[in-house]
């Protein structure tokens, strides 16, 4: 366990303090096709209706995706990303409190989401993408959260692994950060993400949580999603299939723990109340 660094980040006319406790991330994924909850939050009023819960259920923020990238996906037009995510951020303005981040690739959709009402960004390609996504942040001045993946959705779980993925990771977040100081993203807004299931074995995965306070030496706050994912499955498999994803609650549980004491400041989650509950407990142990 490690002592936590503290950040403060700007979001919106808030400043919000990284490290005093863990903040819990709810993921609303209005996809027909996500790999844990895909189409049942497609309808803009479920979806607005789960936000809603979300915040009532204790999330400190909200991560809004409307492409899908699990294991094997293609990616969407703008345009039909945007057709999915701005009905539901019509629906939530002026009724949800907590700050919404947007998971996207795409600079154009991130700029209209801002206009929209969002107050963050979450790129999972660490800019590899798009780049001007990071010109959209600093224009607007706010948190950009640069995760790592190795390949694409559509190729990052197929092989070769990284020989050395911390050293990978620690690689390619650097490499992120790099465009977007030189985008004029400012060095407070930054958050970075080890991307748990993107691009890495199993094993990797383990091996990074286990190794988040060599991460932590970055100097950034660091986010971490290890929510319903395929190495939790794997690792609970019964009768030689995966646990479905539904069911790794637990396993979810044990992994949010340890981030948490290994440093992390944010965890991003499905099941926000039960999470919220693992949260705490864990916030008590780094507090002692």
């Amino acid at each position: 366990m490690i002592t936590r660094k503290k950040f403060r980040v700007r979001v919106g006319r808030r400043a919000i303090v990284l490290g005093e406790r863990t903040l819990v991330m709810g993921v609303l994924n209005v996809t027909p096709d996500s790999f844990s909850d895909g189409g049942r939050f497609f309808r803009v009023a479920d979806a607005v209706k789960a936000a809603l819960a979300m915040e009532r259920a204790g999330a400190d923020i909200l991560d809004i995706g409307a492409e899908s990238t699990r294991p094997g996906s293609r990616g969407i037009s703008a345009e039909e990303e945007l057709r999915r995510l701005l009905p539901v951020l019509r629906g939530l303005c002026g009724r949800l409190k907590i700050p919404i981040s947007i998971d996207t690739q795409k600079a154009g959709v991130a700029e209209m989401a801002i206009g929209g009402g969002a107050e963050m960004l979450n790129d999972i390609s660490g800019l590899r993408q798009d780049p001007k996504i990071a010109e959209v942040a600093a224009r607007f001045g706010v948190p950009l959260i640069l995760m790592h993946m190795r390949g694409t959705p559509r190729t990052m779980q197929k092989k070769p692994w990284a020989k050395d993925v911390v050293k990978d990771v620690s690689r390619g977040l650097r490499e992120s950060v790099a465009l977007a100081r030189r985008a004029g993203v400012q060095k407070s807004q930054i958050i970075l993400d080890p991307g748990i299931g993107f691009g890495k074995s199993f094993e990797q995965n383990y091996e990074l949580l286990a190794k988040l306070p060599t991460l932590a030496r970055l100097g950034y706050p660091l986010l971490v999603g290890t929510s319903r994912k395929g190495f939790l499955g794997a690792t609970l498999a019964r009768d030689g299939k995966p646990l479905p994803s539904g069911e790794r609650i637990w396993g979810t549980a044990a992994t949010l723990a340890a981030s948490i004491l290994q440093g992390a400041h944010i965890v991003r989650v499905h099941d926000v109340e039960e999470m919220v509950q693992v949260a705490k407990v864990s916030d008590c142990l780094v507090s002692a």
